[in-house]
């Protein structure tokens, strides 16, 4: 017969709640008494029933974590990031993309037939301020968003700076001599969101410099995709003067930038700087490599996974609004 949990605490000579503890990943056990526990379960082979448990704990033990393209490096590194955080509490983590799809998303947020197999949903939507205020439905599920939304003190908040972080790239720029600053992925948004802030700061930065640029040099991207950043670094290297910088507001704009700058016979960064904000894995060995803005995925993800927990264990608590870290990385893009 399989082993149980009272099998376990026997081996274990500890209660069967205290075992019950640590195979939910209840925090508030001492590390002695978990080893005790781990090093029983491990004996007896122990493997928790997830039908019952969430019968009689009424949750299944998983967390959902939505994001619009699992496929973009930021995305991938947050959701390696989330399932490490979450398994310290004893979570599992199914993700879940939306394409952008802004319906798809306010289906997921409005709550359907899938949201109720999860115990909570990290989400990172494009969805408005006015929009998660008429989600009444979802109100009995927790919810954590990442990315950027203005926080009103109902749901709790996980995102970055990112005016300062944006200041900081076009700010190193500036300090580098380069006078004649683009920016690839500015957006003319009206609604809270990643474009807008970074197109605030980059335009601060310049203010500060006492730069001026022309209107052209502010370029939208669409998917903030390799493509995306190939054809607006093309289009600015035909200007007249061209930029001698250019600032992206991811790692994949900056890379199809860089080959842009290339394929115009000019050179990194030499003619033009290039800088990106994520710090991808694929811009740390390109050639030159990518400075960057990096992001603090790890400590993202514990924040989010930490206010998830605390809002299934008490649905009353107040929400809260984490900004993480970020720290400007200089290579050889930009000079270094």
């Amino acid at each position: 017969m399989p082993a149980t949990l009272r099998d376990v605490a026997e081996l274990a000579q500890v209660s069967v709640r205290t075992v019950s503890n640590v195979v939910s990943g209840y925090a508030h056990v001492s590390e002695r008494m978990r080893q005790r526990v781990l090093a029983a379960i491990e004996e007896l082979d122990y493997r928790a029933n997830p039908v019952a448990r969430t019968l009689r704990t009424g949750r299944t033990g998983m967390l959902a974590l939505v994001v619009p393209e699992i496929d973009v490096p930021y995305f991938s590194e947050l959701a390696r990031d989330v399932i490490d955080a979450a398994a310290e509490f004893g979570y599992r983590v199914m993700i879940d993309q939306t394409g952008h799809d802004h319906e798809r998303e306010r289906r997921l947020l409005m709550g359907d037939d899938r949201t109720m197999l999860f115990d909570g949903i990290l989400f990172s939507p494009l969805v408005t301020k006015s929009e998660l205020l008429d989600m009444h439905r979802s109100e009995h599920m927790p919810l954590v968003l990442l990315g950027e939304h203005e926080f009103d003190g109902r749901f709790d908040h996980v995102a970055i700076d990112n005016v300062q972080a944006a200041r900081d790239a076009v700010a190193h720029l500036v300090a580098a001599g380069r006078t004649r600053i683009a920016a690839i992925g500015a957006q003319p948004l009206e609604e809270y969101s990643t474009p807008l802030l970074r197109t605030a700061g980059y335009e601060a930065a310049l203010e500060e410099a006492g730069l001026e640029v022309p209107a052209a040099y502010a370029t939208p991207a669409p998917h903030y995709s390799r493509t995306d950043g190939y054809e607006a670094a093309t289009a600015l290297m035909a200007l007249d003067p061209r930029p001698d910088a250019i600032f992206c507001f991811s790692d994949l704009l900056a890379v199809g930038a860089m080959r842009a700058v290339f394929d115009a016979g000019l050179s990194v960064p030499e003619d033009v700087a290039v800088i990106g904000i994520d710090d991808i894995e694929e811009g740390r060995f390109a050639r030159p490599s990518l400075s960057t803005v990096s992001l603090d995925t790890p400590f993202i993800a514990r924040e989010a996974v930490r206010r998830i927990v605390a809002r299934i264990d008490d649905p009353s608590v107040p929400a809260e609004e984490v900004v993480a870290p970020h720290r400007l990385v200089v290579r050889e893009s930009t000079g270094a």
